[in-house]
């Protein structure tokens, strides 16, 4: 299942061991706390934790003790253990006759967030009584639809445009998206979410604003990239952040132009967020890759050049934004 539909499998009925599998760290420390929330009276008194990579051979009994262990002053136990990939061969001397029948009064918490892919290895995914939850980087349409039911719930009423529009200031960055989704519901209340008051409350991420720069230069309206880049530097960007954000961002619509495959794969490449790399290419794709090139190399040889003395943070950035707007 999708994390998204976690919290409503949850709500209808018990598990024995869930599976998180996934890179994205916000999904895994929420649906952790959820099954906690759901499971655990005491956490300080019944919750054990495993570090799954120092579980070899007989080692593993320890974790198979934990799940028969007896909860204190609550109806489960949580047993939890991270990187967790025994052989089969391990996994049915010590573990399964606990799969076959689960002690009830336990949850056992898998935490895989990168799954190791090695030869014998068990897939849990077929071991009977698992529920596998994917906390694998969202795509857009799950996220949005995060952001929609989490509104919903707390009685917000918002269309898809507007959670959309929360997610881009928010550069696809789940941790931020949350706190201002909680921060637009305490503003609103119960009603209606509209695009002017997301404008108003949600603090555009300044990768956002690169974005929307990056837009202005290729629709060629400079008024509205020096607006931008004046609401930067009123935000505590002095020139040399300026400039050097300015010269990490078109670094990176330098190399998606220049790395091959798809978009996962040149996000696990270049150490990016899939997300970056879509909307990089979209905006690179504007553009001819000379062009790209030269303001990137531009504005590396303007920071070099401040940094040894040779030129003003303020002269240098006069210089290359003229040079990237004519």
């Amino acid at each position: 299942m999708k994390f998204v539909q976690l919290k409503e499998d949850l709500r209808r009925e018990n598990g024995y061991c869930y599976l998180l599998e996934g890179e994205d760290l916000f999904f895994i420390d929420r649906a952790t706390e959820m099954i906690r929330r759901k499971y655990v009276a005491e956490p300080s008194l019944n919750e054990s934790v495993f570090d799954g990579s120092a579980l070899k051979g007989d080692k593993i009994v320890a974790l198979a003790d934990a799940l028969q262990s007896l909860p204190f002053m609550s109806e489960r136990r949580l047993v939890r253990v991270k990187d967790f990939v025994p052989t089969e061969k391990e996994y049915k001397t010590y573990l399964e006759p606990l799969f076959l029948s689960p002690v009830e009064t336990s949850v056992l918490l898998i935490v895989n967030a990168s799954p190791q892919k090695k030869a014998g290895g068990v897939d849990w995914k077929k071991k009977p009584n698992v529920k596998a939850v994917d906390c694998s980087r969202a795509d857009e349409t799950t996220v949005v639809k995060w952001i929609y039911l989490t509104l919903k719930r707390a009685g917000v009423e918002a269309s898809v445009s507007v959670c959309g529009r929360i997610m881009r200031y928010c550069v696809f960055d789940m941790a931020r998206i949350e706190k201002e989704t909680e921060k637009l519901i305490a503003y609103v209340g119960k009603g209606e979410l509209t695009e002017q008051i997301v404008d108003e409350i949600v603090y555009q991420d300044a990768d956002y604003k690169l974005y929307e720069m990056t837009n202005a230069v290729a629709a060629r309206d400079s008024d509205r990239f020096f607006r931008i880049m004046q609401d930067l530097q009123s935000k505590g960007y002095d020139d040399m952040s300026v400039l050097s954000s300015l010269c990490a961002y078109y670094r990176g619509l330098y190399e998606v132009s220049v790395v091959s495959g798809s978009d996962r794969s040149a996000a696990e490449r270049l150490g990016m967020k899939e997300y970056a790399v879509k909307k990089n290419r979209e905006q690179a794709r504007r553009f001819p890759l000379e062009k790209i090139e030269t303001w990137y190399f531009s504005l590396y040889d303007a920071l070099s050049e401040v940094k040894s003395g040779k030129r003003t943070p303020k002269g240098a950035l006069a210089q290359v934004v003229a040079q990237i707007l004519l």
